[in-house]
């Protein structure tokens, strides 16, 4: 089940911001020992050549690229050079994306512009230039990454811009999935919860835990049901579903990968 054999995938922000499995890390591994061949991106080269060695050394394939995804010319040539060397594109995952905390009054405007790019206009031109590689082909499987930060709004913390962000990535899905679903893509989101990834040590601790990274991590695990954070595997996991021929009847839709934190209410 869920094998990849012969397929070509786009990863975007497939490395990882520090040592561990950050979503994109552990989904370009998943997809390659599933068997396809991969095609990770990300804005740091060393970044995505770790990821490149991780599923070399395990006898799969993967390109290392690097892109800034909010670079249109930059998008371009990196699909135009994955189609140069495997000829298809079969899966796009677009991973890239990032917070920032403040609501209207308080953001800067580039504050708020930064976010709506990092994102919204990531897997906008992600699919504007992979989109017509798969029409061409007839087939394709689109995934994009939102948070459960556009489901539910706590009242501890503001991210007026990230939840607006994240909960237009969901309706980005949707309608991409309607006008390319008699072409044979199908387009769904995944929906992380609260993760422990490298990004909590190197930028939410900063941000929430006064560089107690500790106190933030028991804080995390304790506000989720099931008692702890997902990781980056997690979510890995709901992509190679969503991205396999057993999804063939599942489109417009998302998978909440949270531990039943958004089912608890807010906090």
């Amino acid at each position: 089940m869920f094998s990849l054999a012969g397929k070509v995938a786009v990863v975007t922000g497939a490395g990882s911001v520090g040592p561990g499995w950050g979503n994109g890390k552990a989904t370009a591994v998943l997809l390659a020992r599933q068997g396809a061949s991969v095609f990770g991106i990300d804005v740091v080269p060393a970044a995505v050549e770790e990821t490149r060695g991780l599923i070399e050394a395990e006898g799969g394939t993967c390109v290392a690229h690097a892109c800034d995804m909010l670079d249109a010319a930059a998008v371009e040539a990196a699909v135009a050079a994955c189609m140069q060397r495997f000829g298809r594109i079969d899966i796009l995952v677009n991973n890239v994306g990032g917070s920032a905390p403040g609501g209207p009054a308080d953001m800067p405007e580039e504050v708020w512009d930064r976010q709506i790019d990092t994102n919204l206009k990531t897997p906008f031109l992600g699919c504007k230039y992979v989109l017509p590689v798969m029409e061409a082909q007839g087939s394709g499987a689109v995934v994009n990454i939102s948070s459960v930060a556009g489901l539910r709004m706590g009242t501890g913390r503001v991210h007026t811009a990230y939840s607006a962000s994240k909960a237009g990535v969901i309706a980005f899905s949707k309608s991409v999935a309607m006008g390319y679903a008699k072409k044979g893509i199908r387009c769904n989101t995944v929906v992380p919860g609260l993760m422990h990834t490298p990004l909590v040590e190197h930028r939410l601790v900063r941000q929430l835990g006064a560089n107690d990274a500790e106190a933030l991590i028991a804080r995390r695990n304790a506000s989720v049901p099931v008692g702890h954070m997902g990781t980056g595997w997690d979510i890995a996991h709901a992509v190679l579903y969503l991205v396999s021929d057993e999804a063939k009847y599942v489109t417009a839709t998302e998978i909440v990968v949270d531990g039943g934190f958004t089912a608890a209410g807010p906090v």
